[in-house]
């Protein structure tokens, strides 16, 4: 099972390099293919985002329900296959309307995390789950990082060339997923596809109705809006805080991303052996509400930086809180359990930055009644202490 699992870990990583390849070169195709100023292109940008994120929100419990019924290797073949189409259309496009297109389809392909971690939960032992959903966050976490990376190297060969290596990439994904990709789904696990559940709201609705599991999934939910307040505001809060260049901010967002990496595929499995999962959910939390008390008050961006590496100590709650909801999920329904949980991470990232941001700019503006830059972290901090309250009051029961 071995190359199975590389192949797998590969994908997510490829996704996560496919969505970093193409953002260094977003702001001038837009401009190429659209015209006007980068004003407008910012906008267009916008809309790009939210069109992909959407897109994996409404379609992640598709897939994941639909690799229930047709099995996980179908559903990552076919995403891969079809993700790196997409990418040659994005790199031919000569119009807004196509990108928008493109970049639709490819949030649907995208949405194939769910069945990755279906894939995992198949073949782990219940005490190696955890550890295995972390590889998994490592694997993305690291692809996030080399995407944008390759792709500001390659953008010195024109604005379509990351789109061909994200389609190359892709295209190799699925060769190699077509060699060594077996079928975990049996047909004792396997579950016939219902459209009434193949939704964001009717797989919540049926993964809810599963004993301890909706406060659970109230937490996770919880935790993601808190921890998109990095990405949300990062970029505005450290240079209106600290006067950050935009290299400094690159640099900090690096470190961060290959903190998480480390602690998601190296510290999750000795944390959750010695310390077990509740333990490790509320030291991870515990950590989260450290950083955010102190970056709300913060002057110094040297101590900002000493803190990222503190602050990415967090990243082990997802792994821990997914091992636990998926040991009290039956089998036949481990893809409906991760469409759902890649559902409302998607929606924490439509949700969040709209909201991180706006507090940002009443407490950052010369007219704020009070000057506090650092405050949308002290509403992440309010969430992520309701959601430390709900996890004390949760005990999933395990199948």
């Amino acid at each position: 099972m071995r190359l199975p699992f590389l192949f797998v870990l590969c994908t997510v990583m490829i996704d996560a390099m496919g969505i970093g390849l193409v953002l260094p070169i977003m702001p001038e195709l837009i401009v190429e293919v659209q015209g006007g100023s980068l004003a407008n292109a910012a906008i267009w940008g916008g809309v790009l985002s939210t069109a992909f994120a959407t897109m994996q929100f409404l379609f992640g419990p598709v897939l994941g329900n639909l690799s229930d019924a047709y099995g996980r290797r179908t559903v990552l073949l076919v995403s891969l296959f079809v993700m790196a189409l997409d990418y040659v259309v994005m790199a031919i496009a000569g119009s807004i309307w196509l990108l928008l297109i493109g970049r639709i389809v490819g949030g649907i392909t995208a949405a194939t995390h769910s069945t990755a971690a279906a894939f995992m939960a198949d073949v782990s032992k219940p005490h190696e789950k955890a550890a295995n959903f972390g590889l998994l966050g490592a694997a993305f976490g690291v692809g996030f990082v080399l995407g944008p990376l390759l792709g500001g190297l390659l953008s010195e060969f024109g604005t379509r060339a990351p789109f061909w290596a994200a389609a190359g990439l892709s295209a190799l994904g699925f060769i190699a997923g077509c060699l060594v990709m077996p079928e975990t789904v049996t047909d004792k696990t396997r579950r016939a596809f219902n459209w009434r559940r193949a939704n964001p709201a009717g797989s919540l609705k049926a993964i809810a109705a599963l004993p301890g599991i909706r406060p659970m999934l109230w937490v996770y939910f919880l935790y993601s809006v808190s921890i998109y307040v990095y990405p949300a505001i990062w970029s505005y809060f450290t240079v209106e805080r600290f006067g950050w260049s935009p290299q400094i901010i690159g640099f900090s967002l690096g470190i961060y991303g290959i903190g998480m990496a480390a602690v998601q595929g190296g510290l999750i499995r000795p944390a959750t052996r010695y310390l077990g999962e509740r333990v490790t959910i509320f030291a991870g939390m515990g950590f989260e509400v450290i950083s955010f008390a102190l970056l709300a008050f913060l002057t110094s961006g040297k101590i900002a930086l000493m803190l990222i590496p503190i602050t990415a100590l967090g990243a082990v709650v997802t792994p821990a809180l997914q091992a636990m909801m998926s040991r009290a999920t039956p089998d036949s329904q481990q893809g409906e359990l991760q469409g759902v949980l890649a559902a409302l991470h998607a929606l924490s990232m439509i949700l969040s930055p709209l909201v991180m941001t706006s507090v940002f700019a009443q407490f950052a503006k010369e007219s704020a009644p009070i000057y506090l830059p650092g405050a949308p972290f002290l509403l992440a901090l309010g969430l992520m202490l309701v959601g430390f309250v709900l996890f004390l009051r949760s005990r999933p029961a395990e199948v």
